[in-house]
């Protein structure tokens, strides 16, 4: 164990010296800026944010682009919760939580000291989740070593089928959803046989669609058209914060500490499973709380643990989401898959391999993630008033100026009208899709899944010479597809019955909208 340990701190000595570079750090501070300023625009979220950000990561190597996203997704976790506390308007689901408790503090004139307590605990599970990922990721990296093309098809199936439904909404429609992206998946040229599948004789198509220009227009675009029309009423909700208001009381801190040790162990383990996510991991631990306090009917009421637990949950689940994605190249959600399809763009396939092949970048990422949460605290606590003004933007100079650098940004990476066409297409199914509850999520890691489902599926078959057996005779892939199988049987046996085959039920929680 000790000879493991010392190689694990020879690497992470290796990763700060990678993360600690002028260009790494400049990267990282500007996707935890960036993630934090649009974290706390209600409505928008990290998976737009990253969307939408994409294109700037493609002139970069490798490394700095990879630091740069995953600050995107853990500052819009640290973000989130401003808009959710100060105005009672979640900006994504994970946020909602945060609703509870946060705003009924804010009108106890005690906001400033739950937006602290946000800080500290997402510090604290961001920083359980880092060590949980540094531990355990090596460990599984080389237990996969041993996987051969079938075991990944199966796993790969088994992430789609848990994510579809896991998570929100109607599982029949969450598989739907990963259907139809397994089949966008297919449009292009297939790199076996050279023909030509589903591109009905465009040329632009030859190369298949562009994943930026799908989670654009799926999270971007489709965001913006759905926010048209809604009125806030930042001015008259925010309150002065002033780091006075900040300072928590010593019952604050002793009432929080063992909430945050609690949110942070259920929201690393939650992050790692497919589908889950922060979402479901903040309800537990909401749920979690109010189940061991000794007065539940605080709760609701501007109990602090309530904001505490789901702060730390969310984002220790953030963080220990990167361990399936890197050491299997198997994302659990949707902003995991842009993560995957960033390094695949990048040239770089994850896996158990990518941690010996690019040693330097996978430990200068989690070298990163010490260094940016590190930089969060420091952009939170002395700069909230910055970010409380920052909900004071107008939707209407707001959303204009996202389209503009949407357009922008999709048409540099190819220089191509085509793509910006494909973009607002895919953002008025976006759009479609919300109205009818159809979760975009799914058909996102069905896109990029896709073809790497079938060049293992191919694989596999060639090596079988053609016999579908292969996947039960060996241990893994059976085990695997058996799982799979329970899990759609779940599924439907729960869709019959007319419930949601989730851990916790979101929509119960309905948080007021500003009118």
């Amino acid at each position: 164990m000790e000879p493991l340990s010392m190689e694990v701190f020879g690497m992470l000595g290796m990763g700060f010296a990678t993360a600690l570079s002028p260009e790494n750090l400049f990267y990282c501070f500007v996707g935890v800026f960036l993630g934090t300023f649009i974290g706390v625009l209600p409505g928008i979220g990290s998976l737009a944010a990253i969307s939408m950000l994409l294109p700037l990561t493609f002139h970069l190597e490798a490394t700095p682009a990879i630091i740069m996203l995953a600050g995107i997704y853990y500052g819009a976790s640290y973000g989130g919760s401003t808009a959710s506390i100060l105005l009672n308007l979640p900006g994504t689901p994970s946020g909602a939580v945060a609703c509870l408790d946060g705003y009924p503090m804010s009108k106890q004139g005690r906001g400033g000291i739950a937006l602290f307590m946000t800080t500290i605990a997402s510090f604290v599970g961001a920083s359980i989740g880092i060590i949980i990922m540094t531990v355990f990721a090596p460990k599984l990296a080389s237990v996969a070593l041993a996987f051969g093309p079938a075991d990944y098809f199966a796993m790969m199936l088994l992430g789609l089928v848990a994510a579809s439904t896991l998570a929100q909404g109607s599982p029949i429609k969450g598989i739907a959803m990963v259907l139809l992206g397994l089949c966008l998946g297919m449009v292009g040229t297939d790199v076996q046989t050279g023909q030509q599948r589903y591109t009905f004789d465009i040329p632009y198509l030859s190369d298949g669609l562009s994943l930026v220009a799908v989670a654009m227009g799926l999270f971007g675009v489709a965001e913006v058209i759905g926010s048209i029309g809604r009125v806030r009423t930042a001015d008259a909700a925010a309150e002065k914060i002033t780091m006075r208001s900040m300072m928590p009381s010593r019952q604050d801190w002793k009432l929080s500490w063992k909430p945050m040790l609690r949110g942070s162990g259920i929201g690393s383990f939650v992050g790692v499973l497919p589908g889950a996510g922060g979402t479901i991991a903040s309800f537990m631990s909401y749920a979690v709380e109010k189940k061991v306090a000794k007065d539940p009917s605080r709760f609701g009421k501007g109990a602090i643990e309530g904001v505490a637990s789901p702060e730390a949950a969310n984002n220790a689940g953030s963080q220990t989401a990167f361990i399936p994605t890197m050491t299997l190249g198997i994302p659990g959600d949707a902003v995991m898959a842009l993560m995957l399809g960033a390094l695949i763009i990048q040239g770089i396939q994850p896996g158990p391999r990518l941690m010996t092949e690019y040693p330097e970048m996978f430990w200068g990422l989690i070298a990163s993630f010490w260094i940016g949460n590190v930089m969060l605290v420091i952009l939170n606590i002395p700069l909230i008033g910055l970010w409380v003004r920052m909900l004071r933007i107008p939707y209407s100079i707001l959303y204009p100026s996202i389209m503009v650098f949407i357009c922008i940004g999709v048409f540099s990476i190819n220089n191509s009208y085509f793509d910006v066409v494909v973009v607002m297409v895919f953002g008025i199914i976006g759009f479609a899709m919300m109205k009818l509850k159809f979760e975009p999520a799914p058909l996102l890691l069905g896109f990029i899944l896709g073809p790497l489902m079938e060049e293992h599926l191919r694989r596999a078959m060639l090596l079988s010479r053609g016999d579908l057996a292969v996947f039960w005779e060996r241990p893994i892939s059976a085990t695997l597809l058996t799982v799979t199988t329970l899990m759609l049987v779940w599924a439907a046996i729960s869709t019959i019955r007319g419930r949601r085959p989730s851990v916790l039920q979101p929509a119960e929680v309905k948080p007021a909208t500003a009118e």
